[in-house]
């Protein structure tokens, strides 16, 4: 009912009589004046970018270093690199981001990376946005169904179809892992054009030099720029309540405690889907919500607690386990996942038998967060016209000049091979 704004929340605590009505305590500051309150229900939404993560321990030479350092997360503005000569650790969103913004003013400008990365453009195959090419059921239907090594290649063939990753020194070590790719269109260009190097991990720091592994040569710096990702941190809660071990908070469907004796907290947006982050943390309000009403039931906690441990175990086999990748999993399985929980999952078969057209829209289209509104709770009578039209509202902005004789010769393609894979799914039960 009401919205606080400029308070810190200085403690959550379970209350007294917790067992029997799950109530928190609650206790904020505001202008120098703490306020106790006392709440049914909690909903934790700090995500991960809230404790940044800088082990200076890993670098060595770091504490004599004459230079400017300081992590990504306290970057605001080009203009500190004027001039400078720029070492940028870590590569991720942030360091490619960051590392291609100092090089338009700096006067040199390195990335230091030990694992590489997968880079993809915003613009993909055909000029599409990429997330509405991949993120669809069909390409999840392939991408969970195929063999592992034939998933591997077939990423590794994809993503090099832009540029070879190897030859510009970014092809990932362990490149079976999934890792989450890195979106950015000029790095590409600014690495042909030498704008921005690419190097090995730090092996040490020096007065004003950096030496890099496999590399004998010192490299003269000026500013390092640790984009070194997060750590979990949840300051105001006490530790039973939330357990992080190894980066990882044991939470099941990265929402719930599996251990509280009343679900009455939840944990949104720490997660890293291979996708939006909007409709994924929209999904878990919504059946949080449903969850505090008792309109959702929860599993026992002895099978949450397996689950969320035989998570953790896929995750590593899967992802790796360094910094912020134990929080990752596939965008378009989750999502079902969830709303399957709530009955909002859309049914590609029962729809193939009322509504040919919508069906193949929602299995060969891109998997856009109507398509949870077509039925169960916050259902919108609008999900079927937005779905049916939203390439429509993709390609007006673009399409200001329309040369005679323009097709749509891509999607038609697109829409004969998605429907023998359609009929392949269906006839081998993966639908």
């Amino acid at each position: 009912k009401q919205t606080t704004q400029n308070s810190t929340v200085v403690s959550i605590r379970k209350h007294p009589d917790f067992a029997t009505t799950g109530q928190w305590n609650a206790v904020t500051e505001a202008g120098g004046k703490q306020t106790s309150h006392v709440f049914d229900a909690v909903m934790v939404c700090s995500g991960n970018f809230s404790e940044p993560s800088l082990p200076l321990q890993c670098f060595p030479g770091i504490e004599r270093f004459r230079g400017q350092y300081f992590h990504s997360r306290q970057y605001k503005h080009p203009d500190v690199f004027q001039g400078k000569r720029v070492l940028v650790v870590g590569m991720g969103n942030s360091g490619v981001d960051i590392a291609v913004e100092a090089s338009r003013v700096a006067a040199k400008v390195m990335i230091s990376t030990t694992r590489g990365a997968w880079l993809l453009s915003r613009v993909f195959e055909h000029g599409y946005p990429w997330d509405m090419i991949l993120n669809t059921r069909l390409m999840s239907l392939i991408k969970t169904n195929l063999p592992g090594p034939l998933s591997w290649w077939l990423l590794n063939y994809k993503v090099n179809r832009w540029f070879n990753h190897a030859n510009y020194g970014l092809q990932p070590e362990n490149s079976w892992l999934v890792r989450e790719p890195v979106l950015n269109d000029d790095l590409p260009s600014y690495i042909l054009t030498g704008r921005i190097t690419i190097k090995p991990g730090v092996k040490e720091f020096k007065d004003n030099s950096v030496v890099f592994h496999n590399c004998p040569e010192e490299e003269p710096i000026d500013i390092v720029v640790f984009c070194t990702g997060y750590t979990v941190s949840f300051p105001f809660l006490e530790e039973s309540v939330v357990r992080v071990e190894n980066k990882h908070a044991s939470l099941y469907k990265y929402v719930f405690p599996p251990q509280l004796q009343k679900p009455t907290l939840a944990v949104l947006g720490l997660i890293k889907p291979l996708g939006a982050i909007m409709p994924v943390a929209e999904m878990q309000a919504r059946w949080v919500s449903r969850v505090f009403k008792g309109l959702c039931q929860l599993p026992p906690q002895a099978v949450m607690e397996k689950e969320v441990n035989e998570k953790k175990k896929n995750q590593i086999q899967w992802f790796g386990l360094t910094f912020d990748e134990v929080l990752k999993t596939e965008w378009l399985v989750y999502l079902d996942t969830l709303a399957s929980f709530i009955g909002a999952k859309p049914s590609v078969l029962g729809l193939l038998c009322t509504d040919p057209r919508l069906a193949l829209t929602i299995f060969f289209g891109p998997c856009s967060p109507y398509q949870y509104r077509l039925e169960g709770p916050g259902r919108w009578q609008g999900a079927r016209q937005a779905i049916l039209t939203q390439w429509d509202r993709v390609l007006k902005p673009t399409r200001t000049r329309v040369p005679a004789g323009s097709s749509s010769s891509f999607l038609s393609l697109l829409t004969v091979v998605g429907l023998l894979l359609l009929l392949a799914a269906v006839i081998f039960g993966f639908l």
